[in-house]
């Protein structure tokens, strides 16, 4: 082995030993990557992950995530619920095993501008919530933040007018929020777009429509579970590409990091990125 990179670095050097297999495995600590490595570990949650995205897409190096942050909605998507779990796969790995998935990639374009996701983006109440948890401790974050923030957002946002269209479908009607999933869920463990896969070639759409807040309060958590499409205002659709446009400019964050402003058009990249799984089935 040519050597890994060890990226993100939220972890301590005992968590880092943990990976020293061998003298084989050569682990190095890197601000990037390099065409020459065999693969790369990065330590920390969806932010962290998707700090590298632009890099994994372009050099198509095997990536393992070791779930350090607050949420590690992402690599829960993957099956990687712990860093035992991570760990057990980068044995696997090393050993010669063919444990490394192809994976889609969300694209926000934005003017100019193309930022890549892996998890979720989303815009409105949502992206309000996302602020909020942000300026929360870690400590907080990786526990109730996110609902908190989300209800905290609740609060204070108002309906806008949106616009989302594709080919399959376009809707117009004032909504809450409307989230755009790659993976399945978000905001430790909120599973907003609950169809979506992460190889399947599609982003799933979850628009969340006007409605009482008290519902939509008594609402919040059933998105836990996926329930929440059972709710007659709530529009999905499952489509290549999408564009959202606001009757004012609203923040998108993706992967719980801001990105820009609407209106964006969001496409996915099938098969982008490379990704070092537990062995077995895919999870669901």
């Amino acid at each position: 082995m040519n050597g890994a990179a060890l990226l993100g670095l939220a972890a301590t050097e005992r968590d880092i030993e943990k990976f020293r297999l061998s003298e084989r495995v050569k682990l190095q600590v890197a601000a990037g990557l390099s065409p020459a490595l065999d693969a790369a570990l990065i330590f920390g949650g969806d932010g962290t992950v998707h700090r590298y995205l632009p890099q994994l897409r372009q050099h198509r190096i095997p990536a393992l995530v070791v779930p350090k942050g607050s949420g590690n909605d992402f690599a829960k998507s993957l099956g990687i619920a712990s860093e035992k779990v991570a760990l057990e796969a980068w044995k696997e790995f090393c050993g010669g095993g063919k444990n490394v998935r192809e994976i889609d990639l969300g694209v926000i374009r934005s003017g100019e501008r193309e930022i890549p996701f892996c998890c979720v983006a989303g815009t409105g109440m949502d992206a309000e919530a996302n602020a909020l948890a942000n300026r929360m401790p870690a400590w907080l974050r990786g526990s109730a933040g996110y609902l908190i923030a989300a209800l905290g957002a609740l609060a204070r946002f108002e309906p806008v007018e949106f616009a989302v269209s594709s080919a399959r479908r376009e809707i117009r009607r004032s909504a809450f929020f409307a989230a755009v999933g790659n993976a399945h869920r978000y905001g430790h463990g909120m599973k907003v777009a609950p169809q979506a896969l992460i190889d399947d070639g599609l982003l799933d759409v979850c628009l969340v429509g006007k409605m009482n807040k008290l519902k939509l309060l008594c609402s919040v958590p059933t998105i836990f579970f996926g329930a929440h499409l059972r709710i007659r205002q709530v529009e999905y659709v499952q489509t290549p590409e999408v564009r959202i446009e606001s009757r004012r400019p609203l923040p998108v964050y993706a992967d719980g990091e801001y990105a820009c402003h609407t209106p964006v058009e969001i496409k996915v990249l099938p098969a982008a990125l490379r990704l070092i799984v537990p062995a077995g089935p895919a999870p669901e």
